[in-house]
């Protein structure tokens, strides 16, 4: 689907859909329709940074960073 040149582009891509889908979540809801929008489109660009990551010479510590924080934000759905 996205089209990268390195690791650096994908991870960059992450932040900027990330930062859209925390933006939209504070201003229309986390179960809005546009808010789920950008998750299901972070969803695939971590898929996709994951599989390209196994040709990576070394695991990034970025995206753990992106993943923790992710954690850190979607519970406040189930509530």
């Amino acid at each position: 689907m996205y089209t990268y040149n390195n690791p650096s582009e994908m991870l960059e891509e992450i932040k900027v859909k990330r930062a859209m889908m925390i933006n939209c979540a504070n201003a229309k809801g986390f179960t809005s329709e546009e808010t789920i929008k950008y998750s299901q489109e972070l969803d695939i660009l971590i898929n996709e940074y994951q599989k390209a990551s196994q040709h990576f010479s070394r695991p990034n510590e970025e995206i753990k960073l992106s993943f923790n924080e992710m954690i850190m934000v979607w519970p406040k759905v189930c509530v």
